[in-house]
């Protein structure tokens, strides 16, 4: 466990009251709403565009969280001006450890080489579970035969020594079809790729011959318009677009799994979709906290209202008691991470809950 304690705020943190504006309320300015620069000459009535007041980046797999948070934020304070964008995990943590956002979207906990960074910038964070997530592996609607992979088969696929070599599908099975293999998956700066790279490749790189990106949009849109495809991304991208997408089931063979299981949120909470369920997270700028009290309010907010957040985005909750201990870290300063800097495969639920008390 790596932890810099430290108390954040001199008075108490109390939950702000919100009362609904009668003002048309404003949308969150995000990469696909973001307002477009023009060069035409200011006029005397034209108003001055504020700058955010409150900056987060990084995961795209977390990117529906926090925009649901920060749509709802701001339904409630209409003033809050609040920029979400994704540029993957480990991209989101550039920034951050740079200072350049307050907080960051993570679908893996911070690594110790980002810790060092944030560390040697002179950046503390606190850390905060906000979800579960179940990264899912998927085909078009219009493949006929991969109901179900193993994770020797997955490995089998996605592995280095794969590449230029597995690439039709009989060759992961001797029943699928001679078809191309067409690959999908997060780009390399994703923490959705480094999880899944941890827990099917052993920890060493993927082959590289496939489609990557850190929009998980994209995945979808390659998968589903393709029945040859395969890909992962998160499941809530799968959620949205079960109409055109199937998911793969998972036999978890290297721990002597009996039954493939499927991604759901039921699966999740009984820790029955190993090993590819995993907590996701945000990051917050301790100093930023400090001086910016839109960002207290909106972290009190998220934390209190987490449970409807994560349901409302598509992803699988924690206990309400999670939150609570979030609220209790950033009331107190605690600073650090309590995931020793890596991946951390197999946890469930309750392991994580029990890792944020000892933070």
């Amino acid at each position: 466990m790596v932890r810099h304690p430290g108390r954040l705020f001199g008075l108490p943190l109390i939950a702000t009251i919100f009362t609904l504006s009668a003002c048309t309320s404003p949308s969150v300015q995000t990469e696909e709403t973001a307002p477009t620069t023009t060069n035409a000459p200011a006029s005397p009535t034209a108003v001055a565009v504020s700058t955010p007041t409150i900056e987060i980046d990084g995961s795209s797999t977390v990117y529906p969280v926090t925009k649901t948070a920060a749509e709802q934020f701001q339904q409630a304070n209409p003033d809050a001006q609040i920029t979400v964008d994704f540029s993957g995990t480990t991209g989101g943590f550039r920034k951050f450890c740079a200072g350049e956002t307050d907080i960051s979207n993570a679908s893996r906990p911070i690594s110790t080489e980002e810790i060092e960074t944030c560390r040697e910038a002179g950046v503390r964070f606190i850390e905060l579970p906000v979800a579960f997530d179940a990264l899912t592996v998927a085909v078009s609607s219009q493949n006929d035969w991969a109901q179900d992979l193993t994770v020797s088969e997955l490995k089998k696929i996605w592995e280095p020594a794969a590449q230029g070599k597995i690439t039709n599908w009989n060759q992961i099975r001797p029943d699928f079809p001679n078809r191309p293999l067409k690959l999908y998956g997060a780009g390399g700066d994703s923490g959705t790729y480094d999880y899944f790279a941890e827990v099917i490749t052993d920890g060493a790189d993927t082959r590289s011959d496939y489609t990557g990106s850190e929009d998980d949009d994209e995945l979808v849109q390659g998968v589903a318009s393709d029945p040859n495809a395969l890909g992962f991304f998160g499941y809530s991208y799968f959620e949205r677009n079960q109409d055109k997408l199937k998911a793969v089931a998972i036999l978890d063979d290297t721990r002597q799994a009996q039954t493939a299981v499927a991604p759901s949120r039921e699966a999740v909470e009984q820790a029955q979709y190993q090993p590819l369920s995993r907590p996701i997270f945000i990051y917050v700028n301790g100093q930023s906290a400090q001086r910016n009290e839109d960002l207290r309010d909106f972290i009190t907010f998220y934390m209190e209202n987490g449970q409807t957040i994560v349901e409302s985005a598509g992803y699988v909750p924690l206990p309400q008691e999670a939150y609570e201990v979030g609220e209790v870290h950033v009331f107190k300063g605690e600073y650090g991470t309590a995931y020793e800097g890596e991946p951390q495969p197999y946890l469930t639920i309750r392991e994580v809950l029990q890792k944020e008390q000892t933070l």
